[in-house]
C-alpha cells in the first residue's frame, strides 16, 4: 500500500470538498441562489464584459480642470484674506498656477505677508510659494503638492457621482475602481449604449440659472473686455448666439435638491423639472421679486441651454427647466442634476465595449470549447493509460474544480482569454501527470515493487512538476502585473490554475491511486499502460545540433530583418486607434460601400474588413491627431453614418497616452519576465542552464514575433499574453528535460556530454510526446469551438507550443554543449560505471 498519513489524507479530501461547495453556485440558476447564504451565493464566477457584454471605460480627469478651479479658489481666498485686514492691492490676476498682485502701499507689505501665511506655510503642505518683486509685487505658484491633492479628492468625488449616475440607469452593479493617480476604470455589464454612458459619465453636468448683464453689449464685451464679474457664453444654437451673463449664479447644483424628467414618448420629447431646497426656494423668490422683466439664461457646463424673461416671482420651489430636450436627453439630464456635478471634466481615454447578446454567444463557444479540450485529453489519457488514464481525468475534473472555487473565492473574473487559460491548464496538469506516470514507470522497471515505485515516482516527479510550474507562474505574475481587463483576467486564472495543478497532480492523484491499491491490491501498474512505446528509443538528437542550430540561428536572423523591414500589424492597443465591429440590419454587409462612406468623412487611414459569415465587417480607424477626444469624435463619425444600415457590437477605442504606457508596459514585462527566470533556473541549476533557458525562450519568441510578421495578423495586448504564455509552456518543458539531465550528470560525470544530453531526452521522450499531444490537442478544440474572436489568439499558441517543444531538445540542450558544461561539478561520489552506464547510451532509464 502506498502510505499516506491519515490527517494528510483527510486534509487533502477536506480541501475537495471545500472547493466542491465554493464552486456549486456556479451550477445553480437565481432563484436556487436566493436559497442560499449571501457568502456562499456570492462565490460565483463573475463573467467578464467579453463572455457578459457590457463596456469599459477608462476616464481621465482634466487636470487643467482642476487647476483652473483650484486658481480662482486661491484668488478669491487672497481677496477675502487681504480686505479681511484692510490692505489696499491691485492688479489680482492668475494665470494657469501663477498668481500676482500689487500691494499699494509698501508699509502695509508686512501685514500681506501675514494674512497670505496660510497659503504659503503652515502644519500642512503649502499651497502656493510667495516671491517678492519690486514696488510691492507679490507672486504666488500653486504647488504640485497641492494640485495632486486636490486631483486625488476630486477623483474620490467623481468615483461617487458616476457610481449615482449609473445607478439611476437599472443595469448590473458596476465596477468602478481608481487607476493610478488621475484615472478611473468603469465596467458596467449588461450594458448595450455606450454612447449614453459615455455621454452621462463626460459631461460635468454644472447646472445654474443666472441673470443676463445689461450693463454693456455681447458684441462691446467680446471686442474689448467683459465687465468684472460677467462672461460672455455661447448657446447650443448653430450658429451660436453670445451672452453676457453675471458670473454669481442665482441657483447652481448645490440649491437642486432632486431633478425628475417628464416624457412624452409619442412625442420623443421630454422636459427636467428641479426641486430646489429650502433655503435656496425664499432666496430665489426673492431675486426673482428683485429683478423681474431682466433675462435669466439656464446654463449647462459654461453652455446656454435657453433664455427667458423673468414675468413672474418663482416661489414653488419647483422649476422647470426650459430648453428642448429630447426624451433621452431630459432623463439624462435629471439623472446628472440628481446625482450631482463632476468636479472636472472626464475624458473617455479607452473604450471597449461588446453587446449583450454577442457576449452570450461567445461564452457559449467558450464553455463547447473547454468541454471538447477535456473530451479529447481524457481520451488521449485513457488510451495510454487505462485505469491510471481514468485517475488522471478524475483528478482533472477536481482541478478544474478547485480552479472555479478558487476565482469565485478570490473574486477573479472569468474573461475570453481566461478560457484559454483553462485550456492551457489542462495541458499543463496532463503534463504533469504524465510526468509523475512516466517516474513511476521508471521506478517500476527499476525495483519491480509496486508501493517502492509509486513512493519513490511521486516524490521524486514532485519537485520537476514544481520547477516547471513555477516558471509558468513567474511568468503568469508578472503579466498580471502589466496588463489590464482581459488579459489580466487570462493572467490571475492561469496563475490559479497552476497552484489548483500542483496540488492535484501531487496529492490528490497520489490520494486516488493509493484508494485504488487499497481496494485492488495489483501487482503492477504496467499492465495496460501504453504509453512504452518510446522507452527503446535511441535517438542522436545532438548529433545533428549543428543542423538544427544552423537552421534556427538563421529563421531568427530572417525574422529580426523582416520585423525591421516589414515590421507588425500593430493593433489599438499599442498603436492606438479604433475597432468598430458592425452588424447588417438586413442582409450582408457591403464593405465597399462601408470603405467609401467612412473615407469621406472620417480623417487618415480606414480599413474595413468583411467577417466570416458576411453579415459584419470590421472597421479600423488610424489613429487620430488630437489625443483623446479626437479618438471618440472618430468613432462618433462612424456611428453617425453607418447607424441607419447597422448594429454595432463592438467598439474599442484606445486614446495615444494609454497606447504609449501599453507599449511601455508590455516590453517591460517581456524583459522582466525573461530576468526573473533566468534568476530562477540560474539558483536552481547551473549558469548554462539558464543561459541556455533564456536562448531557447528568445528563440520561441522571435519565431513567434515571425508568425506576427508573416501572417500579418493584428498584434496587441492578447499576442503579449501570447507570447508570455509560450515562454512560460516552453521553460515548463525545458526544466523537465534539464532536471533530468541534471539527475543524470550527478550519476555519469564521465559519460560525454552530448551522449549524456541524448539519453536523458530520449528517457523523457515518451512525457514530451505525451504532454505536446495532449495541450495541443487542447488548444486545437478551442481553435475550432472557441469562435471567431479568440482563434487567432489560439493559432499563436498552437503554434508556440510546437516551437517551444523543438527548442527544449534543440536549442535548450545544445547550449550545454556550447558553453561546456563540466559533469564534474554535479559529481556526488556515487557515480556508476557499470552496465548502467551503458544502458544509459540505449536511452533505458538509468534512475
Amino acid at each position: 500500500m502506498l502510505h499516506v498519513s491519515w490527517w494528510k489524507t483527510t486534509l487533502i479530501w477536506f480541501v475537495v470538498l471545500l472547493s466542491v461547495l465554493l464552486a456549486a453556485p456556479n451550477l445553480l440558476g437565481e432563484r436556487e441562489l436566493s436559497f442560499l447564504p449571501t457568502w456562499w451565493a456570492h462565490r460565483k464566477i463573475e463573467l467578464g464584459l467579453d463572455l457578459r457584454g457590457g463596456s469599459h471605460l477608462l476616464l481621465k480627469m482634466e487636470r487643467g480642470d482642476v487647476e483652473k478651479d483650484r486658481l480662482e479658489s486661491i484668488v478669491g481666498d487672497i481677496s477675502i484674506r487681504l480686505r479681511t485686514v484692510n490692505v489696499a492691492y491691485s492688479g489680482l490676476t492668475g494665470t494657469g498656477r501663477k498668481i500676482q498682485l500689487r500691494i499699494n502701499d509698501p508699509a502695509q507689505i508686512q501685514t500681506a505677508l501675514t494674512a497670505l501665511q496660510p497659503l504659503t506655510s503652515g502644519p500642512d503642505k503649502p499651497s502656493a510659494v510667495l516671491s517678492q518683486g519690486d514696488n510691492g509685487a507679490l507672486m504666488l505658484d500653486i504647488t504640485d503638492t497641492d494640485i495632486d491633492s486636490h486631483v486625488s479628492s476630486a477623483i474620490a468625488r467623481a468615483m461617487k457621482v458616476i457610481h449615482a449616475r449609473i445607478a439611476q440607469l437599472g443595469v448590473g452593479e458596476p465596477l468602478i475602481r481608481r487607476q493610478g493617480s488621475d484615472r478611473i476604470v468603469v465596467q458596467v455589464p449588461d450594458l448595450a449604449d455606450a454612447q449614453r454612458l459615455k455621454n452621462l459619465l463626460g459631461q460635468p453636468a454644472k447646472l445654474s440659472f443666472r441673470l443676463i448683464d445689461q450693463s454693456m453689449s455681447v458684441q462691446d464685451a467680446m471686442d474689448k473686455q467683459p465687465p468684472a464679474g460677467s462672461d460672455v457664453l455661447f448657446s447650443e444654437d448653430d450658429p451660436p448666439v453670445g451672452y453676457l451673463v453675471q458670473r454669481q449664479p442665482l441657483l447652481s447644483n448645490i440649491d437642486f435638491s432632486d431633478a425628475v424628467a417628464v416624457v412624452d414618448n409619442q412625442k420623443g420629447e421630454g422636459t427636467v423639472s428641479v426641486k430646489l431646497t429650502q433655503e435656496a426656494t425664499h432666496r430665489f423668490a426673492q431675486s426673482t421679486a428683485n429683478n423681474l422683466g431682466r433675462v435669466i439664461v439656464v446654463v449647462l457646463d459654461d453652455q446656454v441651454i435657453s433664455a427667458a424673461s423673468l414675468k413672474t416671482v418663482i416661489a414653488t420651489g419647483e422649476i422647470d427647466v426650459p430648453g428642448d430636450f429630447t426624451a433621452q436627453g431630459a432623463q439624462d439630464l435629471a439623472v446628472m442634476v440628481k446625482s450631482g456635478p463632476l468636479p472636472a471634466t472626464l475624458t473617455t481615454v479607452e473604450e471597449r465595449t461588446i453587446q449583450p447578446g454577442l457576449g452570450g454567444e461567445t461564452a457559449r463557444y467558450g464553455l463547447i470549447a473547454c468541454i471538447a479540450a477535456a473530451v479529447f485529453v481524457a481520451a488521449l489519457m485513457i488510451g495510454f493509460y487505462r485505469l491510471l488514464g481514468i485517475i488522471a481525468t478524475i483528478s482533472l475534473v477536481i482541478n478544474m474544480i478547485m480552479v472555479a472555487a478558487l476565482m469565485g473565492l478570490l473574486g477573479i473574473t472569468l474573461t475570453l482569454p481566461g478560457v484559454a487559460a483553462i485550456v492551457l491548464i489542462i495541458g499543463i496538469a496532463l503534463d504533469a501527470l504524465v510526468l509523475i506516470y512516466e517516474r513511476v514507470r521508471e521506478e517500476e522497471k527499476k525495483t519491480h515493487l509496486l508501493v517502492d515505485a509509486l513512493r519513490h515516482g511521486f516524490n521524486r516527479a514532485a519537485a520537476t512538476v514544481a520547477d516547471a510550474n513555477l516558471t509558468v507562474l513567474i511568468v503568469a505574475a508578472i503579466l498580471f502585473y502589466a496588463s489590464t481587463g482581459a488579459v489580466r483576467g487570462f493572467a490571475a486564472t492561469l496563475m490559479v490554475g497552476v497552484v489548483s495543478t500542483f496540488f492535484t497532480s501531487c496529492f490528490v492523484t497520489r490520494s486516488l491511486v493509493n484508494m485504488w491499491i487499497s481496494h485492488r491490491k495489483p501487482r503492477t501498474l504496467l499492465v495496460g499502460v501504453r504509453s512504452g512505446i518510446f522507452d527503446n528509443a535511441n535517438i542522436r538528437f545532438m548529433g545533428i545540433r549543428r543542423y538544427t542550430f544552423t537552421v534556427s540561428a538563421a529563421l531568427s536572423v530572417i525574422t529580426l530583418i523582416a520585423f525591421a523591414t516589414v515590421g507588425m500589424h500593430l493593433g489599438i492597443d499599442f498603436a492606438g486607434g479604433s475597432i468598430i465591429e458592425v452588424r447588417a440590419k438586413q442582409g450582408v454587409a457591403d464593405v465597399a460601400d462601408i470603405q467609401t462612406r467612412l473615407e469621406a468623412i472620417v480623417p487618415g487611414d480606414v480599413r474595413v474588413e468583411r467577417l466570416a459569415d458576411r453579415l459584419g465587417a470590421v472597421v479600423r480607424v488610424h489613429a487620430q491627431d488630437g489625443g483623446e477626444n479626437a479618438e471618440q469624435s472618430a468613432v462618433s463619425l462612424v456611428q453617425d453614418e453607418l447607424s441607419k444600415n447597422y448594429n454595432f457590437s463592438r467598439v474599442e477605442v484606445v486614446g495615444p497616452a494609454v497606447s504609449g504606457e501599453i507599449t511601455m508596459t508590455a516590453s517591460l514585462a517581456v524583459l522582466a519576465a525573461l530576468a526573473a527566470i533566468l534568476i530562477y533556473i540560474w539558483l536552481r541549476f547551473e549558469w548554462q542552464f539558464a543561459v541556455g533557458a533564456i536562448i531557447a525562450t528568445l528563440h520561441d519568441v522571435i519565431l513567434t514575433l515571425g508568425l506576427f510578421v508573416l501572417s500579418g495578423m493584428e498584434f496587441n495586448m492578447t499576442g503579449i499574453a501570447a507570447i508570455l504564455t509560450i515562454v512560460g509552456y516552453s521553460l515548463n518543458d525545458t526544466v523537465v528535460v534539464y532536471d533530468r539531465m541534471r539527475e543524470n550528470l550527478k550519476r555519469y560525470s564521465q559519460m560525454p556530454l552530448p551522449i549524456l544530453i541524448d539519453a536523458s531526452i530520449n528517457q523523457t521522450l515518451s512525457r514530451t510526446i505525451l504532454t505536446s499531444a495532449t495541450t495541443l490537442l487542447a488548444l486545437l478544440a478551442l481553435y475550432i469551438f472557441g469562435g471567431e474572436v479568440i482563434r487567432a489568439f489560439t493559432f499563436v499558441l498552437l503554434f508556440g507550443v510546437a516551437v517551444g517543444t523543438f527548442s527544449s531538445i534543440y536549442i535548450a540542450a545544445p547550449v550545454l554543449i556550447l558553453f561546456k558544461l563540466r559533469p564534474d561539478k554535479f559529481q556526488t561520489g556515487g557515480e556508476s560505471n557499470g552496465p548502467a552506464a551503458g544502458n544509459i547510451q540505449s536511452g533505458k532509464p538509468a534512475v
